[in-house]
């Protein structure tokens, strides 16, 4: 029996991809090895690979144009040199192995690896400088590759490939990292690209080749169809701007994507650029010769492949036309673009279309229209004055290519390290989006590596900002004013309420400013909860008297408004909806506030203890059209100086004293037990707990007659606004700017209606939702509520227990103080509550607060707790 009849049949075409197979195995298997070399191996190998292709420059190009029939040697020459020396020149200190990067003060360390195995696409117009190409930056990224060559020049893809890997061999390369497909096909190619072993596709070639590579399944670089426009503009360099265009023109007949297709040329010049065309061996057809040779360049609305890569002269053969011997190119004058134009297309041969328009604003439409034809993405080139600057920048913007080169020929410019060397070298143009590719630059060994980041947990940067100055004690408000005329100050707007003003609480800030020598106005209109219309007034009135410094006397209201007002005098085209913007880390917002302090300074005096604003960049506004409030928090809105001066205190009332103390309390707990709390703000956070623990009772019960309280309380809440500014607050203060807004209620009076809810809300070890910082390590509310017990010396044996004694305590004060139990006998009719509830719920959840609560709540839980609040349960 014949052995042929033993074996089953099997077709040609599954025997050629089972050898592929065999190869991709080898390959990968080399490759395997190769992934474990040190950077010192590799440049030693990338550098021998280099030196030989650059050796095989010559015999390499004569190959090439000899089986491809296209281009020419000394070209071939030059580009097989460029495609070894610049590429090592360009890399050969790149890191590509192992740590490439590591900045110790953040933690980040940048790990280099390899793909895999490559699978390298080979155009027949680049057959051995792409393959040198691919090969040095695969080798130098510690991945493998295998070729499919174009079917009309595998020898020379073939030969160049076996020189690269034969150097990198000897140079201590595993054997097989480089391989080939010897006998390609489309069959061939489609199987390469799309085997599961392969990594990514690195894809030079037409049009149909690169859209198989970015439809394989496989990842893929590619490259796009190039159309490229080039503008010569009136203020251009004539000669210099058409021997540029022939020497890229005629550079390898023509055959590089980004080579010229088409010139467009102003009205005013157009006539000298024809002229400097022919008097540098060009040819200009007429009408007649132009029709005649757009028939050969375009058949069947496709181009002609046999034109690809001849010089001018064969070209006009095939077209039945004379012209001079050594023409260098073939320039037709067109108008149009689209099919019914083949000089509007590329032609990958030393053949262009010359284009004449009105002005530069024309050339740009008659450009852009080249390039949606076809070449988006590719490369376009204008020439002009390089002093242009504005007319180059709208080039840049109107030109949707990956390469807007300026005043350069586009063959040799866009290839990267010629005429611009901070543009990488490559023989892989990627064209972005808008050619079909993922890649919009000039590809390079960084496409071909996937980085590792080794992130190591940071703290980052924390700070601790309050005014720069701050005077206390009893008294110390002339004396403390009296630093304004160091500063050399001269004219003060005092912004307060009415009340105040008419009390005549002023005076004594209004004398001692006039004794300096300061001119002074007061603007009294702020009422409780200042409105955007007050501050416009008071910014009108802020105008006409041109101040220097502000000063802000009274409670919150009058400090809020007067930091709205300072930011409108100094920048009155903020927009509110910017400002206003929630952030989730102060350092990072969208919105950036402009600097405050170049026009006026600002001074706070607070005349209630309770809000902090005197020392905090928190401010409040509401817009009375819609009814929306405004929380603003920005350090720029930190006042300069603060007055904190218990005679200005001593006559407050005892529910204003109950309320605003409440509020101070709630300010130093959240402060204690905020995700953004730290050492600075934990002190600040105790101490004044302690104050307001021991003397509040005695401020809300003695009032006038215990100036000592009155004093630790007024100072307890200064402090405490410094620990807020710094650590923030958290969900007790959400809720609470909700319901208040909701029922009118003061807001001292909605802290204490929820601060012990939200104390045990908080005091769990596993809460449904961390709070998310980087200094906040793991739930701690527990520990940091019983820290403050000890503090307090309040008692208890476990952590749970001293907790209990806390809330214990909060609740005792707020009885002698005299301060409701819950919501509903605050006044708040459970119908309305109920009706409100989801949206209050909703609301509070993304207050700015919110975030820095050491338990994220749900919304669901801002709920039961707004529900426990309001019955007591």
């Amino acid at each position: 029996m014949n052995e042929k009849n033993l074996k089953p049949d099997v077709p040609q075409e599954e025997l050629e991809r089972r050898e592929l197979d065999q190869i991709v195995a080898k390959v990968k298997a080399a490759q395997e090895i190769y992934a474990d070399y040190s950077q010192e191996q590799v440049d030693a190998i990338f550098r021998a690979a280099a030196l030989a292709a650059n050796n095989a420059r010559i015999p390499l190009a004569q190959m090439a144009v000899a089986e491809s029939g296209m281009g020419v040697v000394e070209d071939k020459v030059i580009k097989n040199h460029f495609a070894s020396e610049s590429i090592y020149n360009k890399y050969r200190n790149y890191r590509t192995c192992g740590v490439i990067e590591e900045d110790e003060a953040f933690g980040i360390v940048k790990v280099a690896e390899p793909l895999g195995v490559i699978a390298g696409i080979v155009p027949t117009t680049n057959p051995t400088s792409t393959a040198i190409f691919k090969s040095l930056i695969v080798l130098k990224t510690r991945n493998g590759i295998i070729f499919s060559p174009h079917p009309r020049a595998k020898k020379s893809t073939i030969e160049a490939a076996r020189i690269v890997l034969e150097a990198a061999v000897k140079a201590g390369a595993p054997e097989n990292i480089i391989g080939w497909i010897d006998n390609p096909t489309v069959s061939m190619s489609q199987h390469l690209m799309s085997h599961p072993d392969i990594s990514l596709i690195l894809a030079t070639g037409g049009p149909g080749m690169v859209k198989a590579a970015y439809s394989s399944g496989t990842p893929a670089v590619g490259v796009g169809a190039g159309n490229t426009p080039v503008i010569m503009d009136e203020t251009c360099d004539i000669q210099m701007a058409v021997s540029s265009v022939l020497q890229s023109k005629t550079f390898d007949n023509g055959m590089i994507c980004a080579s010229e297709q088409s010139v467009t040329v102003v009205e005013s010049i157009y006539d000298a650029v024809k002229k400097e065309f022919v008097e540098r061996g060009a040819v200009i057809l007429n009408a007649k010769e132009a029709k005649t040779l757009g028939d050969v360049i375009q058949i069947d609305g496709k181009l002609n492949g046999k034109i690809v890569g001849q010089s001018a002269d064969k070209i006009a053969e095939m077209a039945g036309l004379k012209v001079p011997e050594h023409t260098k190119v073939l320039i037709a004058e067109t108008k149009g673009v689209g099919l019914d134009h083949p000089f509007s297309r590329e032609k990958l041969s030393p053949v262009l279309a010359l284009y004449k328009v009105k002005d530069y604003k024309e050339a740009l439409e008659n450009a852009e229209a080249l390039l949606n034809y076809g070449g988006l993405g590719h490369t376009s080139v204008l020439y002009t004055d390089p002093t242009n600057k504005e007319r180059i920048a709208e080039f840049g913007r109107r030109m949707n290519t990956a390469r807007t080169l300026i005043n350069m020929p586009s063959s040799q410019g866009a290839i990267g390290d010629v005429f611009n060397f901070k543009l990488d070298p490559s023989l892989t143009l990627g064209c972005g989006s808008w050619g079909g590719n993922s890649v919009s630059q000039n590809v390079a060994p960084k496409h071909l590596l996937n980085i590792k980041t080794i992130a190591k947990r940071r703290e980052n940067m924390l700070w601790f900002r309050v005014p720069e100055k701050v005077y206390f004690k009893y008294g110390c408000l002339r004396e403390a004013l009296r630093d304004l005329k160091e500063d050399g100050r001269k004219r003060a707007f005092v912004v307060t309420d009415r009340f105040l003003d008419e009390s005549g609480m002023l005076q004594g800030a209004i004398d001692t400013l006039e004794e300096l020598g300061m001119k002074t106005e007061v603007f009294s209109d702020v009422a409780p909860d200042p409105t955007l219309d007050c501050a416009r007034r008071g910014v009108e009135r802020m105008n006409q008297f041109h101040p220097d410094t502000i000063v802000a006397i009274g409670g919150g209201s009058p400090m809020d408004a007067a930091k709205i007002m300072w930011l409108m005098y100094e920048h009155p085209d903020i927009h509110f909806e910017d400002i206003a913007m929630r952030f989730m880390d102060i350092r990072k917002r969208v919105f950036r506030f402009p600097k405050l302090g170049t026009k006026a300074t600002l001074v706070a005096i607070p005349t209630t203890s309770g809000t902090g604003s005197e020392v905090t960049p928190f401010a409040v506004i509401t817009d009375e059209k819609t009814g929306v409030k405004y929380p603003l928090a920005d350090y720029e809105l930190t006042p300069d100086m603060a007055i904190i001066d218990t005679q200005l205190v001593m006559n407050m009332p005892k529910k204003l004293t109950a309320h605003s103390g409440i509020d101070a309390l709630a300010h130093a707990l959240e402060a204690r037990v905020s995700i953004l709390a730290s050492e600075f703000t934990n002190g600040m956070a105790r101490e004044a707990a302690r104050l307001l623990f021991k003397y509040l009772p005695a401020a809300y019960e003695n009032g006038l007659k215990d100036e000592k309280a009155r004093e630790k309380v007024h100072h307890a809440s200064t402090i405490a606004g410094m620990a807020f500014a710094n650590a923030f607050l958290g969900v007790c203060h959400s809720m609470a700017h909700k319901l208040g807004a909701a029922f009118h209620m003061p807001h001292g009076l909605a802290n204490a209606l929820l601060i012990t809810e939200v104390i045990r809300f908080n005091a769990t070890r596993k809460p449904t939702k961390q709070g998310t910082f980087s200094q906040y390590k793991c739930p701690e509310a527990v520990e940091r509520y019983a820290n403050l017990a000890d503090f307090l010396q309040l008692g208890g044996k476990t952590e749970e227990e001293k907790v209990e004694k806390l809330i214990a305590a909060v609740e005792a004060l707020k009885d002698r103080l005299a301060i409701p139990k819950t919501i509903r006998e605050a006044g708040v009719p459970e119908k309305e509550f109920l009706a409100q509830l989801d949206e209050l719920s909703e609301m509070a959840f993304d207050d700015q607060c919110t975030g820095a609560n050491p338990r994220y709540p749900l919304i669901t839980e801002i709920k039961e707790m707004y529900l426990r609040a309001y019955y007591g349960k």
